[in-house]
């Protein structure tokens, strides 16, 4: 379709945001993206929006990438959606048993019916013509932002005891002392099933708690992603293919300075999480080599340590020069799933994680995103994040580390406490 964007001026970005939250509640298929404020590097958007469905593919694991790319040829428009993680399954010839109660498809993307681009002090508003991208800017101008209502605390499930995981992690660093592999991203499941808070309230709360500069509210019918992501997955910005990992977790002690810098100090001289970070670093760098040009894969940033409101990151930024041959999918397709969520060598970890895990991903540690017209990208890592599924009254959110050889059991069993303390706080 021919898209027109409108641009209109606005006094107060944050409170236009809220409203253009609220009034997405009504949509079948939303997918609100919210950089909250941050300064991160390489980000474009402070918010980008699709709304409503034009058309959609939806898509299981075998050959959905290469239908992804069909439908975008097809479409030569804003796209959004997300990549599932056992998306695996159709590059590494790998399967997936374990039960999975929120059900979101392998793939799915869509051609919004509108683009809602909020910039500084300006909203852009892309749609097929000038009278309803009018409709709408009036439409979110008199929504009403939403109402905290405050809900009852809800118990969780995990289904791993303390004892059962750390039998599982020392199970893995035998892997680890075999040679099987050198890192694992190791992930436990949390889950309610039964009456559930609403999808849009915990979003709010989360994004109040933790604001992260890769947050998604992600709604396809029935099912939500509310995502309070601090980790890009892969950015394409013309010929630059950027992906910006992390690994390493330190705490934060906002209520006493000093002890705070020193947790800061602490996880940038730690040789473990060092470690755990260089080692994605080159399995990121190995990854972009396939589709970029000889020589052109660079560190642009090793070991840098970013604040979030309840951890400090180590983050650390790697990019390329795409070669002219590789297509929007050959780029995907090199890096995915993304080595933070899996470890190395990628294809016998997720063997592993297949074996010793108890639940399947599914949108867990997939990604979610948008494609422009021109085939540039981004697309977050899902982490941080609770997910619906009204249909069958479930909810779930799930947590990992990286397991290395020298991993302490019970301290990662309190990382992903540690990890998972923002969303408690939301639920509980």
């Amino acid at each position: 379709m021919t898209r027109t964007f409108v641009s209109f001026p606005i006094t107060d970005t944050n409170y236009f945001k809220k409203q253009l939250l609220n009034w997405t509640r009504q949509l079948e298929v939303c997918c609100f993206l919210d950089n909250n404020n941050y300064s991160f590097g390489y980000n474009t958007y402070e918010c980008i929006v699709a709304a409503g469905v034009n058309r959609q593919i939806v898509a299981s694991a075998g050959n959905a990438l290469n239908q992804l790319q069909q439908f975008f040829f097809q479409e030569k428009d804003w796209i959004f959606g997300h990549l599932g993680y056992d998306l695996k399954n159709e590059s590494e010839q790998l399967q997936s048993s374990h039960p999975d109660s929120i059900a979101f498809p392998d793939l799915f993307f869509f051609v919004p019916t509108f683009v809602v681009i909020l910039k500084d002090k300006e909203i852009l508003i892309g749609g097929s013509a000038l009278s309803t991208v009018q409709t709408v800017y009036e439409e979110i101008c008199s929504t009403a932002t939403a109402t905290i209502i405050k809900q009852l605390p809800v118990q969780l499930k995990s289904r791993f005891t303390k004892k059962e995981y750390i039998s599982a992690i020392q199970k893995l660093k035998q892997h680890i002392l075999r040679g099987d592999c050198y890192e694992i991203n190791f992930c436990q499941e949390f889950f309610l099933k039964g009456k559930l808070p609403d999808p849009l309230q915990v979003y709010i709360s989360l994004s109040d708690i933790s604001p992260n500069p890769f947050a998604a509210f992600y709604k396809i019918n029935n099912k939500y992603l509310c995502c309070a992501s601090p980790e890009r997955f892969l950015k394409k910005i013309g010929n630059k293919i950027i992906s910006q990992p992390i690994k390493g977790t330190g705490a934060r002690d906002i209520t006493n300075k000093e002890k705070d810098h020193l947790n800061k100090q602490d996880l940038l001289l730690s040789i473990k999480e060092r470690t755990e970070n260089v080692m994605i670093v080159d399995l990121v760098r190995n990854d972009l080599s396939k589709v970029s040009e000889e020589g052109s894969v660079n560190v642009e940033e090793l070991y840098a340590i970013y604040s979030f409101p309840q951890v400090y990151q180590m983050v650390s930024t790697i990019s390329g020069i795409i070669r002219r041959d590789i297509t929007l999918i050959d780029a995907i397709k090199a890096v995915f799933p993304m080595g933070s969520m899996t470890g190395a060598p990628k294809k016998r970890v997720m063997e592993l994680i297949e074996q010793y895990e108890k639940t399947k991903r599914g949108l867990f540690s997939g990604a979610v995103g948008y494609i422009t017209p021109d085939e540039d990208f981004d697309f977050n890592v899902v982490i941080r994040s609770v997910l619906f599924n009204l249909d069958q009254n479930y909810l779930s959110y799930q947590v990992g580390s990286a397991i290395t050889f020298n991993s302490d059991p019970k301290k990662e069993y309190e990382e992903c406490l540690l990890k998972a303390a923002a969303i408690k706080a939301v639920l509980s």
